[in-house]
């Protein structure tokens, strides 16, 4: 179990209840490899503890128990045979963010920077706004624009969503060789987000930006701390919260207190307490 850097106030056992996971669907998904779709039986080489993690906790507090494998398959198959876009209200979002809003995006190639630059124009600029005659609303750029079908869909090991997954695809093209991911093919990159072989490199992507996020803005190392990677994974935003670490550390520093550390949520809290157990499925 990895100690320290805990939120205190996180540490509750109601939090254990929360989402559509009783406390025994919990652990009972936490002991029996089988419960997670595919992971166990997919993985064919090492895997880090901080992966691990990761999809621990989505699955524990974000796929009920009985969203089981044929369920998922159900899922899969209702996307992948169809013909699905990424829009709002029947505008495209290749060509949405056309839009002269998004002007400061247009010279950025790194798919990472490109993705993270559009979410923020759609932040200042179009959420809870009307602009042009369209209202648009008040929610994530994520939610609105790359959600088929139902709002907070997430699919796969790594319970991902479609943005993430653009964000990270240059970065797995490069390390890993798969093809990169193009946002006017919707099906390819809802079959990457679904096939176990295909998104695993995804999620790690994910936990790479945020060890490295941390490490160069805030100064912390959390790479051997499975527990604040899977807390990173579950919120997101990891510069967001990596400025707002370092800005916070900068005030106490100035005022003679001691600093602030990263914290866990209720996912870190689970995967940190349950760490030797993890292990040993692996």
């Amino acid at each position: 179990m990895v100690k320290g850097l805990r939120s205190p106030e996180l540490m509750h056992l109601d939090l254990m209840h929360t989402y559509n996971a009783s406390a025994s669907q919990t652990f009972w998904k936490l002991r029996v490899p089988a419960s997670v779709p595919f992971l166990f039986t997919s993985m064919k080489v090492a895997v880090a503890a901080s992966l691990v993690g990761a999809i621990v906790g989505e699955h524990t507090y974000n796929v009920d128990a009985y969203d089981h494998l044929q369920t998922y398959y159900v899922k899969a198959m209702s996307y992948l045979s169809s013909k699905l876009t990424f829009a709002y209200e029947g505008e495209d979002v290749g060509d949405f963010v056309q839009r002269p809003e998004f002007k400061k995006c247009a010279g950025m190639d790194d798919s990472y920077d490109l993705w993270e630059c559009r979410e923020q124009v759609w932040n200042h600029a179009f959420r809870g706004k009307t602009v042009g005659g369209t209202s648009f609303p008040n929610d994530r750029f994520g939610a609105t624009f790359f959600q088929p079908y139902y709002a907070g869909q997430t699919f796969g090991l790594g319970q991902l969503n479609p943005l993430t997954a653009l964000q990270m695809s240059d970065l797995v093209h490069k390390v890993s060789g798969l093809p990169k991911l193009d946002v006017e093919d919707p099906n390819a990159v809802y079959k990457t987000i679904m096939d176990p072989d295909l998104t695993l490199p995804y999620v790690a992507a994910t936990i790479r930006k945020s060890i490295d996020a941390y490490r160069s803005i805030a100064g912390f190392d959390i790479s051997h701390n499975p527990g604040l990677t899977a807390t990173l994974y579950n919120v997101g935003n990891p510069e967001q919260r990596a400025y707002a670490l370092k800005a916070e550390n900068d005030r106490r520093r100035a005022a003679g207190e001691p600093e602030k550390l990263p914290e866990e949520n209720y996912y870190g809290w689970l995967v940190n307490d349950k760490l030797d157990e993890l292990k040993a499925l692996f």
